[in-house]
């Protein structure tokens, strides 16, 4: 099988990479990702796949029947970020879009972009080799995964109802590893995820007259601080938790306290009751803050984006991981203990389809030489991330045909 996916790829190798740059250089956010999707779908028409648009707002389903057998879904996700890329590429994105009200700059920084370009050069590989497989291809290209809404819109939208739920299910993401590593495991694979928003309220006035006024500036600034105690002292210390404030709005001079500030942030967790006790410790910091300051109660919502954690079937994952060890070798990697990432991959599988979630490394290996005299290493959402994309995308491929291979002919 290997043989005949790696003589495909020579075939279509090309086509991928120039696919995968002009994606690059066009990232949409989420829910906005019009372009994206109709270029995937003219793509996989093009392929022979029955393609239905805007399924869950901007989503993409495609579908290939051969004859009898499982149905196998293959996801990828077609949003990227509102950040600025910085690493220097001669394909990097220079794209701006509104978000929140505000113009911001758009970067592939999680990758999706691989991802997309593997998913078109699996279904290119599978296209080809229907006399290696039966039963029904179901490739869908999930919106807005990074705010943890996308996987439900589709699902929501009768994405099962309207075309049947598969057997299985497979998705795999980049990761920072060695380029072409490719690691999986049976149990939990990533971590629960809970959206942020805190509006805490004052009482605008001078700057050099804080007497007259309450200072919601100040309350963030506390919050963010203490918050962390909730982390460090009311979790047990070798449980998994982590509270990121990751945004705060407010004011527009230095000379004026504002009426408001708004933070935004995430909370992750392994554990369900490591995260009740970080949801109530959070909720409470944040009442305690303005308490302390006279203030009105703070606005406070959590989980208006989130996100369980991704449990890999363990049959599925033995069953893979014996075609993987056979195909990679030393590139193959167990993974010993579930990524402090988030993935809303974890909606398809509540919904009842048994799934394989494994990560594919994308980084050159002098990067981990430079990491031993101190160089930081860019993982995802670092707008230093740059992934290789030969081998990155030829293993991605690779691996996913196998995964998809494995599962048609049980």
């Amino acid at each position: 099988m290997m043989a005949q996916v790696d003589a495909q790829l020579e075939q279509h190798y090309a086509h991928l990479d120039a696919l995968y740059k002009e994606i690059h250089q066009h990232p949409e956010l989420a829910f906005q990702e019009t372009a994206t999707a109709a270029k995937l779908a003219k793509e996989m028409r093009a392929l022979g796949f029955e393609v239905t648009e805007r399924v869950g707002k901007t989503g993409l389903v495609a579908v290939l029947r051969h004859g009898d057998g499982p149905t196998v879904m293959v996801r990828t996700e077609l949003d990227a970020l509102p950040m600025e890329e910085k690493t220097g590429l001669p394909y990097a994105s220079h794209v701006h879009a509104m978000w929140n009200g505000r113009d911001v700059p758009v970067a592939h920084t999680c990758r999706h972009d691989v991802h997309m370009a593997a998913w078109i050069g699996t279904a290119q590989v599978m296209a080809a080799m229907k006399a290696q497989w039966r039963g029904t291809l179901m490739f869908i290209a999930q919106p807005a995964e990074e705010t943890g809404l996308g996987a439900q819109a589709m699902i929501d939208d009768g994405l099962f109802t309207r075309f049947g739920k598969p057997d299985i299910g497979c998705a795999l993401h980049v990761v920072p590893a060695p380029a072409g590593v490719v690691i999986y495991g049976a149990g939990m694979a990533t971590s629960n995820m809970d959206s942020l928003e805190i509006i805490f309220r004052g009482r605008g006035g001078h700057g050099a007259a804080p007497d007259a006024a309450i200072d919601p500036v100040l309350e963030a600034g506390r919050f963010i601080v203490d918050v962390q105690s909730v982390v460090s002292r009311e979790k047990d210390p070798a449980a998994f938790g982590v509270v990121t404030i990751g945004a705060l709005q407010a004011g527009s001079v230095g000379n004026i306290i504002p009426d408001q500030a708004e933070l935004r942030g995430t909370i992750r967790s392994y554990d369900l009751a490591v995260r009740e006790k970080m949801l109530a410790g959070v909720k409470r910091t944040a009442n305690a803050v303005a308490d302390m300051a006279g203030a009105a109660r703070p606005e406070v919502v959590i989980g208006r984006e989130a996100a369980k954690a991704v449990v890999n079937d363990g049959a599925i994952s033995a069953r893979t991981g014996q075609l993987f060890q056979s195909a990679f070798g030393k590139d193959v990697v167990p993974a010993t203990k579930p990524t402090s990432a988030s993935e809303d991959y974890s909606a398809f599988i509540a919904a009842g389809v048994p799934s394989l979630f494994f990560g594919i490394g994308a980084l050159d290996l002098t990067v981990f030489v430079d990491a031993k005299s101190g160089k930081p290493i860019p993982s995802n959402h670092s707008p230093y991330f740059a992934p290789l994309p030969e081998p990155t995308i030829r293993r991605a491929v690779e691996a996913m045909s196998l995964a998809i291979l494995g599962a048609l002919q049980q």
